[in-house]
């Protein structure tokens, strides 16, 4: 079979993948980029984009409920899902294509769809859905295929129809008692999602508590605030069997602080974290190195132990956010086609959680800082001591940030707020810019924003 020999390879159209694959080729590289389902990778198809847009949704169905607190009545709110989905799907399909047609149209550039698998030294083989197979080479290799949904090992799992953060999506009809397993981000934002939507949902965490990552006052208030909504929050619970017993009936036998419990529901979605795509790149054939858990080894910029051979995105492990898998984007086509020396030491790690209020995060959490032996402050603010939380009806959650003691920069910051996200990014740019706390509480911010807020959150603090 004659082989197709290339300047450099793409494998996956993710975040990184995808405008890689356009800049190498601009400069004048030939370049084929290989994706074996759908261009966009996880954020565009299943995750950032249909999820949020669902969750603009859920948000809506929200609102018209609690319009009555404002004096706004709203009869006769009704979700169809059908049009919920139509909606998403059109979003999706459109970004998707779109980032198509941006590939198709570039010169020097080869879209193959296919499946990717390494058959010798920096050499693939494409194998189509039909079966056909064509051999490819080059001398830069960059992978970027992204994780999948983890299936843990529950007895009669395989006899249900489950769903994962994927299959979730293909939905028209509102489950009528959702379970997850897992009380993390994913199960979190679907959890409130779908209650808005009208199931009845409860969630298994086999840890103390949901989001175990973050500060413990901070999953504790997300708790409270899920709870009103009606969510069932089991903890420290492990499903350890599933019974199918009918069409839309699977009982899931949990094990809670010592005690059995039946729970009869429709529809089971597992969330219980994800794990790399680079079994079937048979990465062993080219020498590339993988750690324990499948993850591909890179260094601090981004190459993996073969020359010539980089990793971005999920695959690679570490944070698992569409940002980062871009931004490791920009510093490989930096460092490759432009001479600099680029690295992944040291750089921001922001990320937001879109339950409703939003978890935005950046930097150090209360507990890392104080691992870290680090002398520290710390500021909180109640949304309710806020004026804008106070007018729009919403003083859910709080604000807090973690500052250096001595030279008042800010370490990091927890909003669990509405706009938690936007109002994280404004303390985030203050981190790039080195600019401390003080200057921040005697900043003059329009009035009434919740950017505002952010004097009285840091007059909490003395000096």
């Amino acid at each position: 079979m004659k082989i197709r020999q290339y300047d450099a390879i793409v494998i996956g159209s993710g975040q990184a993948g995808v405008p890689l694959a356009k800049k190498l080729a601009n400069h004048g590289k030939k370049v084929a980029i290989i994706e074996k389902r759908w261009i966009g990778g996880t954020c565009v198809n299943d995750g950032c984009t249909p999820t949020k847009t669902w969750i603009a949704s859920a948000k809506a169905a929200y609102d018209a409920h609690k319009s009555t607190e404002l004096g706004v009545f709203v009869e006769d709110a009704k979700i169809d899902m059908t049009i919920i989905k139509k909606r998403k799907d059109k979003i999706v399909k459109n970004a998707r294509s779109g980032n198509q047609k941006a590939l198709e149209s570039t010169k020097n550039l080869d879209v193959i769809f296919g499946e990717a698998a390494f058959t010798d030294f920096k050499t693939i083989g494409v194998t189509s859905d039909t079966g056909s197979q064509q051999i490819l080479k080059a001398d830069l290799f960059f992978l970027n295929t992204g994780t999948v949904p983890f299936i843990p090992e529950i007895e009669g799992l395989n006899a249900i129809n489950f769903l994962t953060s994927t299959s979730i999506l293909e939905l028209d009809q509102v489950p009528e008692h959702l379970l997850i397993i897992g009380g993390n981000y994913i199960g979190l934002e679907y959890g409130q999602m779908f209650r808005r939507f009208g199931s009845r949902v409860t969630i298994v965490e086999k840890s103390p508590r949901i989001m175990a990552r973050e500060d413990p006052d901070v999953s504790e208030e997300m708790h409270k605030l899920l709870k009103p909504e009606g969510i069932d929050i089991l903890l420290n619970a492990e499903t350890t069997f599933f019974d199918k017993q009918g069409p839309e009936k699977v009982v899931a036998t949990i094990h809670t602080n010592g005690k059995k419990q039946k729970i009869s529901c429709s529809h089971v979605l597992v969330a219980t974290g994800r794990v790399p795509q680079t079994g079937p790149l048979k990465l062993n054939n080219t020498g590339v190195k993988l750690d324990n858990k499948g993850y591909i080894k890179v260094n601090s910029k981004l190459e993996t132990n073969v020359k010539g051979i980089y990793a971005l995105g999920d695959v690679k492990g570490g944070p698992a956010f569409t940002h980062i898998s871009y931004n490791d984007y920009t510093i490989v086509y930096r460092n490759l086609l432009e001479n600099t020396n680029y690295t992944t030491r040291n750089r921001s790690i922001p990320y937001c959680v879109f339950t409703d209020p939003q978890l935005g995060r950046i930097g150090l959490s209360e507990t890392e800082a104080k691992k870290q032996g680090l002398t520290i402050k710390v500021a909180k603010l109640p949304m309710t001591a806020v004026a804008r939380a106070v007018e729009t009806g919403d003083t859910r959650g709080f604000m807090k940030a973690i500052v250096d003691a001595k030279s008042k920069r800010i370490l990091g910051a927890s909003i669990l707020a509405a706009q938690g996200g936007e109002i994280m990014t404004i303390l985030q740019m203050a981190m790039e810019g080195k600019i401390t706390y003080d200057r921040i509480r005697y900043g003059v911010f329009a009035h009434p924003l919740y950017a505002e807020s952010l004097n009285n959150l840091f007059m909490t603090l003395e000096d």
